[in-house]
């Protein structure tokens, strides 16, 4: 892991190999304080973060999501720190379990330390701007379900800085099995119109250059598979886990966490299907495809 300084006082921490549970987080200093983006899943691998940034009181915090990843370390925030969060990711964390206690569909299965419930205090619907000292932080929301309901990104339109959370992953496989395949694939297009130089992912490398565009084509490449692999699974009456074990992942093969497959695929056929899904169910059968827990290096 590393603090990476993408322009004076913009900040990328950077969790390898950036699978499951290992995210990416991010800091905006200013002369009067600083704006964290994110914080991570257990209390050691936060404090680790937080100890890395410059001598500036954090006055603001900003979740892109819910998951346990990118908030567990809500708590470890000075008191003093203003938390701000999508409203529909509020309610997503406020009653999120996992963090009480890890179900063993992961191995090893993760222990977050002390850490507790910590829950924005400013929530928003659309955008949001914090001024960190000179500097314009644009909060906003893709306007639909993408990754999850309640996703932000925090964009830095004169640097041209953006940390898209987990509406990218650059380099292994995307997650949207509590959001939506085609919001995501609407938002990667969203995203692209910002045209950023520097592109922090929620998980993976940072991407400039002719990286970006990459990771966004790759993104769209991916969620059409789905959607395909899905469409021909429902025609022939597939279940999820079977349409993926039918499935040949091409390309996609080689990405981590392939796995993921068969949530956004459960996430496909929720959707058409009008119903919400089942988690566990949903994790029952990625943990069958795979042929035992998934893996984790948190």
């Amino acid at each position: 892991m590393s603090l990476e300084e993408l322009k004076p006082g913009i900040y990328a921490w950077v969790q390898p190999d950036g699978t499951w549970w290992l995210n990416n987080a991010g800091a905006v200093a200013g002369d009067d304080g600083m704006l964290v983006v994110d914080t991570c899943a257990t209390a050691a691998r936060t404090m680790r973060f937080l100890d890395a940034l410059p001598e500036r009181p954090i006055r603001w915090a900003v979740n892109t999501h819910q998951h346990g990843d990118h908030t567990y370390g809500n708590s470890l925030l000075p008191v003093t720190t203003v938390l701000i969060g999508h409203e529909r990711m509020r309610e997503g964390l406020r009653v999120d379990p996992i963090i009480d206690g890890c179900p063993p569909f992961w191995q090893p299965v993760p222990d977050w330390g002390p850490v507790s419930r910590r829950l924005p205090d400013l929530t928003v619907t659309s955008d949001l701007t914090v001024h960190v000292g000179g500097r314009r932080v644009e909060v906003r929301h893709p306007g639909r379900t993408a990754h999850t309901p309640g996703d932000l990104i925090a964009w830095l339109p004169e640097e041209r800085v953006l940390f898209a959370g987990d509406l990218v992953f650059a380099g292994l496989t995307p997650l949207v099995f509590m959001g939506s395949v085609t919001g995501a694939l609407d938002a990667i297009d969203w995203l692209a119109a910002l045209d950023p130089e520097v592109l922090v992912p929620g998980h993976g490398p940072v991407q400039t250059g002719d990286g970006i565009a990459r990771v966004f084509d790759d993104h769209r490449r991916y969620y059409r598979h789905v959607l395909s692999v899905a469409a021909a699974g429902m025609v022939d009456g597939l279940t999820p886990l079977a349409a993926a074990r039918r499935a040949d992942l091409g390309e996609f093969a080689g990405w981590a966490d392939a796995e993921r497959l068969v949530l956004n695929l459960h996430r496909v056929y929720a959707d058409s299907e009008g119903r919400d899904l089942d988690l566990v169910a949903a994790l029952a059968d990625a943990t069958a495809w795979l042929g035992g827990p998934m893996r984790t290096a948190v």
